[in-house]
This record gives structure tokens, C-alpha cells and sequence, in this order.
């Protein structure tokens, strides 16, 4: 597959109000922002806002167009609006809009993204595409191909996490592997991190920012708000201008360490190699804190912690897998073999906890 970019400064970050609801905003959150010395790469604001029922804040569509040059005027940015459908595209374009976005709830629907895509035949402007609300990296990659077909190659991802039902720590599960498989499925593809919609609250966002660029990807989109409390839509996961410049002052920006005596494709190989580390890392303490939700789930229903057919199902079942992507027998039985004892370490340990209490209250 050819390299498809967008060539974002790195870490782009991408800033501005979750909805647009009128000038004063916009002015208040700009000078908010040139205080705080904040010139975002890419200003970000809703105008029609997709909701999950109806009788909610829908936006102020076109209506709210024109003062986006405010932004403009104030900071000497280029704004970026969501679109989600053929009459959003044509407004965006007539309004000048430098940027599109096209969210989660659209990018589910090839059709809908074909319609779009159909509608900027011809047309040379950066496109950034929401991961679908669905875990669905081949949904993802064929909306990249949908507008990549009609001559947009000027293409970045934006990855805002997916619908669990079930988790109940973030908004939107962020499922970091997706993000990462889609920079390998589409050499030169930036994906930048949402970490407002993942969280849903804004005292996680440093966290999940930070995880982000852990895990290498290419920039932040954060939903800032002069007066988060208030805004009209999804006031629990913005941040004033204020907070979002303290974000940026925490974030470790990993850099790379340069080593002169190496020739130059050995050092970037290095980096690559740091890198996946890391998300090896992360990944194992994803995995380890729902083995401990596994140990505490059979120490309440006094189930024992070794599960010999489970064990045996995952040992065949995760070798035969790995052998599949050339990794030796050898090597997959010592490794499943060492994280299947820190497994049941950890769920002795939830046992022990409770035989403890248990002995403390008698």
C-alpha cells in the first residue's frame, strides 16, 4: 500500500471546543490561549454534532461557520470541522475550511464515507478519519482506501477509542493495539490520540495523553473550552486553555536518542525496537490487571486458581499462533509458560487477601 500523510508536525496537537456556540466563545478561548502562549497545529470545532438520540445539542451548522475566522484572526491557525455528509462537505468547502474530519458514528457506514468521499473528487484538502465506533481495523483502513481512490492522499488517523459497554474506566475503550496495527497496515499514516473522548473526563486526560505518545502516536486532539462547566455539549472531558497548556508542560515528549557512531538505518531501527517495547510493556500490564479481575472473580465464587483445561486450551491454541508468525515453538512455550506463573501469582495473591480478612475479622 503506497504512504499516505498528511507530513504533521510531531506531536501535532490539535485543540479547540468540543461544539461552536457563538463568537464570545470562540474569542474567550483564543485569548485564553494566546495567554497561556498555546498555538495549536490544528484548531478544532464542531458545527454539526452527531448524537446518540435526539432532543440533545445538535450544533449550529452553517450558521456557525463564519466566526471560525475569529480563530483565525486571533491565532493564525488552520480549523478543522467534522462533516457528515455531502451538504456538511459543501458548506465546509464554501466556508474555507482548511481541514475535514469525518467522525466515529460516520465511518461505520461505507456508505456514508463513500458519499463524502465522492463529494471531494477532485478537491485537495487534508482529511482526518475517526476510528469507527467498533474494534474494526479493516472498517478503519477502508475508509483511508474510500477517499484515497477519489485523490486524497493527505490523510491521518484519529483515534478516539471504541464502544464497550462493559468497561467501565473510559469512555471509549482505547484498544491501543487498532491504532498501532493501522500505522503498519498504511506506511506513512499519522494517527493522532483522542484522549477527550476516550476518557470522557478530563482528570484522565494527562494519563491517556501520555500512553499515547508511549505508544508512538503522531499527535493529541484535546477539547478545550474556556468554560468547560458550561459548554453546551460534553463538559465533562474538556479542558480550559489554562489546563491544557499545564498538560503540555507534564507530557515526557519521548525524543530520539541519537548515536553518531551508528550508521543512520541501524538507529532507526533501534527506535523501532524501543518502541515496541514499550507497547509490549503496556500491553503485559493491561493483560495482569485483568488477571487480577479473573483471581478476585474466582475467590469470590471459591473456584481453585489453576484451571488445567483452560490452560491447556491456551497453551496449544496461543503456540500454534505464534508458529503462524514465525516465532519458534520453544520460544512461545517459555514465554506462555512464564506469564501463566506471574497469572497465577497474582491470583493467589487476591486469594490470600481475602483468607487474610477473613482471619482478621475472626
Amino acid at each position: 500500500m503506497s504512504a499516505w500523510g498528511m507530513n504533521l508536525k510531531s506531536p501535532a496537537i490539535i485543540a479547540g471546543p468540543c461544539s461552536v456556540e457563538s463568537p464570545a466563545q470562540l474569542s474567550a478561548i483564543c485569548t485564553e490561549m494566546k495567554l497561556n502562549n498555546i498555538k495549536p497545529d490544528l484548531f478544532r470545532a464542531g458545527v454539526w454534532k452527531p448524537r446518540t438520540r435526539p432532543g440533545g445539542f445538535e450544533g449550529l451548522g452553517a450558521t456557525a461557520l463564519p466566526w471560525l475566522e475569529i480563530v483565525r484572526e486571533e491565532l493564525n491557525v488552520p480549523i478543522t470541522v467534522e462533516v457528515g455528509n455531502t451538504k456538511h462537505v459543501e458548506e465546509a468547502l464554501k466556508a474555507g475550511i482548511d481541514v475535514l474530519w469525518v467522525g466515529a458514528r460516520t465511518t461505520v457506514n461505507p456508505f456514508s464515507v463513500q458519499e463524502i468521499a465522492e463529494a471531494l473528487r477532485g478537491v485537495d484538502i487534508p482529511v482526518l478519519v475517526k476510528n469507527p465506533m467498533s474494534p474494526d481495523l479493516g472498517l478503519w483502513v477502508g475508509a483511508f482506501e474510500r477517499f484515497n481512490a477519489v485523490g486524497i492522499d493527505r490523510l491521518a488517523g484519529i483515534h478516539r477509542g471504541f464502544t464497550d459497554q462493559h468497561d467501565k474506566t473510559y469512555r471509549n475503550k482505547p484498544n491501543w493495539s487498532i491504532p498501532i496495527h493501522l500505522k503498519r497496515e498504511i506506511p506513512g499514516i499519522e494517527v493522532i490520540n483522542d484522549p477527550s473522548h476516550i476518557t470522557g473526563k478530563r482528570d484522565m486526560i494527562l494519563e491517556v495523553s501520555q500512553r499515547a505518545l508511549n505508544f508512538g502516536l503522531d499527535g493529541l486532539m484535546i477539547e478545550t473550552h474556556h468554560d468547560p462547566d458550561n459548554a453546551w455539549s460534553d463538559a465533562a472531558q474538556q479542558v480550559t486553555p489554562t489546563r491544557l497548556a499545564e498538560i503540555l508542560k507534564q507530557l515526557e515528549f519521548r525524543e530520539t536518542l541519537w548515536n553518531e557512531n551508528l550508521d543512520d538505518q541501524l538507529s532507526k531501527f533501534r527506535v523501532e525496537v524501543d518502541q515496541l517495547d514499550h507497547q509490549l510493556m503496556e500491553i503485559l500490564a493491561e493483560r495482569f490487571k485483568v488477571i487480577d479481575k479473573i483471581g478476585a472473580h474466582k475467590r469470590d465464587q471459591g473456584l481453585a486458581v489453576f484451571q488445567p483445561d483452560r490452560w491447556t486450551s491456551v497453551m496449544e491454541s496461543r503456540t500454534k499462533e505464534g508458529v503462524a508468525k514465525n516465532l519458534s515453538e520453544k520460544f512461545m512455550k517459555e514465554l506462555l509458560f512464564a506469564i501463566h506463573e506471574e497469572s497465577v501469582k497474582r491470583q493467589e495473591k487476591q486469594i490470600k487477601t481475602q483468607s487474610t480478612t477473613n482471619s482478621l475479622k475472626v
